[in-house]
Order: structure tokens, then C-alpha cells, then sequence
């Protein structure tokens, strides 16, 4: 009985051992070397079909370039350098993957799932990129100049000396994010959370920062000369070097204008009544804490109002960038109708994902004119989002169509 239970310790431990994952296993994601797919170098741009099972799959060097890899799940998958050009990646999964050195030019990213990437020197010049998620991702490096990136998510990502000149990171959420040297000339980025987030010695020059929010954000040595600032939440560019657009500093004034009474202004100017030894009579301090009083209502009004007409302002621009996203979904719709009309593809009205494109732009008009907060703009952006997604899969199936046909029909 006595030996009994150091055996059973024994076995527990050793157990454990098989099944416990080291702080720096942990850190590299779920997979371990030569787990997935050796598929390194691999040219799949010539009808090669890709192995169903992805994940941790080695893609080194693969050419990927115009693949569909829509809602594929790459989580782990190694694409070091890999050609990924015009490649539809959307809806696709790619936590924890390796992405150092590939090139994503002109990749619809569109709502892509790429948390704890490492995409440091990759190359994403004009890719589409609305609604990705990279949180806690290595972009140090990268190159996303004139890319798409509204309401993409950079929270706790790493952004250092990256290229965004051009880039329209609008509505992003890159709270905490690391912008440090990163070239932003140019950059969209209105209503952005960047709280906490560092500027140190970035390139912000004519940069759009109209009503983000800027609270704890660092600019020491950031370049913001001719960048906007206007209605900018908590802007502090202290250490910043040139001269920035629409940025009110707080004053002193604020607290109180002037011809409003105070009693600091009225020191001196009254006298003391007499036989009171000093002391201010009852009447006078009544009227002291009344304009005291009065001048804090004003303020908080003023406040009040500030705060309305910047989140009235705010809403006005988000619903024009939400009406012109819709307009531009419409215009989608009838330039592939158009297009499979001329093509002789048949009729596609009764195609379910066209059916789901029409659906989703009646959906997201429908949504714009209920809106009355910015929150319920979103239901606007998932609608129009999903009216996209629905296009590039008819898209996708017609060119199939279209190749099979010259083919002479698809294979047996």
C-alpha cells in the first residue's frame, strides 16, 4: 500500500508531462513542426487542387496567386513567401499563421481571422482588407500602402516601421497598437480607437484623424504636420513635431469666460462693508455661490452640447460612408448582371447567392434609413459585407463554368 502511491504520483506526473505546454509552446500557436500538409513550393495556380485539410499545413513558397481560399482554415499553415497575389482569402482563418515575406497584393482579405499572425515583412499593397481581425499580429515591416482596411481590427498588434502611406484604416480598432516609425501619410483614419496606442516618430503627415480617439495615444517625434485632428477625443501631441489641422488645446477660459463673475476676478474690487471687521456680508457670498453656481451650469451645457454635436457629427459622416457603400454594392450587382448577359452565362435570377446579394442590398438600405446611432450602423456594414461575399462566389462559379466549358466539360 505504501508503494502505491509514488507509483501513482509517478504515473500522474508523467502524464501530465505528455500533455502540458511550455510558456513558449503556447506562444507558437497550436501546431508543432511537420504536423500538416508538406505541400512547400507547390504551384496550385494551374487547376491543382488543394488537400481539404489545411491547418498547419507548409505552404512555403507555394503559388497561390488568384486561388479561392474563401472561409478556408489555414490556422498554423507556414505561407513564408509564398505568392498569394489577387488571392480570395475571405472569411478565411489564418490564426497563428506564418506569414513573414508573402505577398497578398491585391488579396481580398475581406473579414479574414488572423490573430497572433506573424505577417512581419509581407507585402499588402491594395489589398482589400475590410472587417479583418489582427489582433495581437507582427506586421512589423509589412507594406499596406493604399490598402483597405475600414473597421479592421489591430488591437495589441504590432506595426512597427510598416507602410500604411495612402492606407484607408478607417473605424479601425487598434487600441494599444504599435505604430512606432510606421509611415502614415495620407492615412484614413477617422473615427479610429487608437487608445493607448503609440505614434513614436511615425510619419503622420496629411493624415485623416477627424473624431478618433486619441486618448493615452503617444506621439513623441510623430511627424503631424498638416494631419486633422478635428474633433479628436483627448489628442495630446506633446513631443510631436510640425503643425497639425483642426486640434483645440484646452485653456484656462474654459472654466471661466470672461465677463461671467467670479470671486477671484471681484478680489479687490469690492469693499469691505463697514464694522464687519473683514468678513463678507451674508448677502454677498449668497451672491458669490449664485454666479458660481451659474457659471458651472454654463459649462456643463456647453460640455453637454459640444458632446452632442461631435457624436451628431460623427453619426452624419458614418451614415454617408454607409450610403456610399450600399451605392456601391448596387453598382456590383448591375455591372455582373450586365456581365452575364453579354457573356451568354443564362439567366442567374434564380441563383441562390444572387438571390442572397439582392436580399443583402435591400437588407442594408432597409438598415441605413432605421439607423439613428453609429451602433446600429454595423447592421449596415454585415449586410453590404455579406452582399459581396455572395458576388465573389458567383463570380468564382462562373469563371469555373467558363473554364469547364472550354475544356469541353469537366473532367471524368
Amino acid at each position: 500500500m505504501r508503494r502505491s502511491v509514488p507509483l501513482a504520483l509517478t504515473a500522474a506526473i508523467f502524464a501530465l508531462s505528455g500533455t502540458m505546454l511550455s510558456p513558449a509552446q503556447a506562444a507558437a500557436g497550436p501546431c508543432r513542426p511537420g504536423q500538416g500538409a508538406d505541400l512547400r513550393g507547390k504551384d496550385f495556380t494551374r487547376g491543382a487542387s488543394l488537400p481539404a485539410d489545411l491547418r498547419c499545413a507548409d505552404l512555403t513558397k507555394a503559388k497561390l496567386k488568384g486561388v479561392e481560399l474563401v472561409q478556408k482554415d489555414l490556422t498554423g499553415a507556414i505561407l513564408r513567401g509564398a505568392d498569394l497575389r489577387q488571392a480570395n482569402l475571405t472569411q478565411a482563418v489564418l490564426k497563428y499563421a506564418d506569414l513573414r515575406g508573402a505577398n497578398l497584393r491585391e488579396a481580398d482579405l475581406g473579414q479574414m481571422h488572423a490573430d497572433h499572425a506573424d505577417a512581419r515583412g509581407a507585402n499588402l499593397i491594395d489589398a482589400e482588407a475590410g472587417q479583418a481581425q489582427f489582433p495581437h499580429a507582427d506586421l512589423t515591416g509589412a507594406t499596406l500602402t493604399r490598402a483597405e482596411l475600414t473597421q479592421v481590427n489591430f488591437t495589441n498588434a504590432k506595426l512597427i516601421d510598416a507602410d500604411l502611406n495612402e492606407s484607408t484604416p478607417g473605424q479601425i480598432k487598434a487600441r494599444k497598437a504599435d505604430f512606432t516609425r510606421a509611415k502614415l501619410r495620407e492615412a484614413k483614419m477617422s473615427q479610429a480607437n487608437l487608445r493607448n496606442a503609440t505614434f513614436k516618430d511615425a510619419d503622420l503627415s496629411e493624415a485623416e484623424l477627424t473624431q478618433a480617439e486619441l486618448d493615452g495615444a503617444v506621439f513623441t517625434g510623430a511627424l503631424v504636420e498638416e494631419a486633422s485632428f478635428v474633433q479628436a477625443d483627448d489628442a495630446d501631441l506633446t513631443g510631436a513635431k510640425g503643425t497639425p489641422k483642426g486640434l483645440s488645446l484646452p485653456t484656462t477660459d474654459l472654466l471661466f469666460p470672461e465677463g461671467v463673475f467670479t470671486p477671484e476676478k471681484e478680489t479687490g474690487r469690492l469693499a469691505e462693508p463697514a464694522g464687519t471687521g473683514g468678513a463678507p456680508s451674508v448677502g454677498l457670498l449668497m451672491v458669490v455661490v449664485s454666479a458660481v453656481g451659474l457659471a458651472v451650469t454654463v459649462v456643463a451645457w456647453g460640455i453637454s452640447a459640444q458632446r452632442r454635436s461631435r457624436r451628431n457629427s460623427r453619426f452624419a459622416l458614418m451614415r454617408r460612408g454607409a450610403e456610399e457603400d450600399i451605392t456601391r454594392l448596387g453598382e456590383e450587382i448591375d455591372q455582373l448582371d450586365y456581365e452575364f448577359q453579354v457573356s451568354g452565362h443564362g439567366d442567374i435570377t434564380g441563383d441562390q447567392d444572387w438571390r442572397h446579394a439582392i436580399d443583402a442590398y435591400e437588407a442594408a438600405k432597409n438598415a441605413l434609413s432605421l439607423a439613428r446611432r453609429e451602433e446600429e450602423l454595423h447592421f449596415v456594414a454585415d449586410a453590404v459585407q455579406g452582399g459581396r461575399n455572395a458576388l465573389g462566389r458567383l463570380r468564382v462559379r462562373s469563371r469555373w463554368g467558363s473554364s469547364a466549358a472550354s475544356d469541353g466539360g469537366p473532367p471524368r
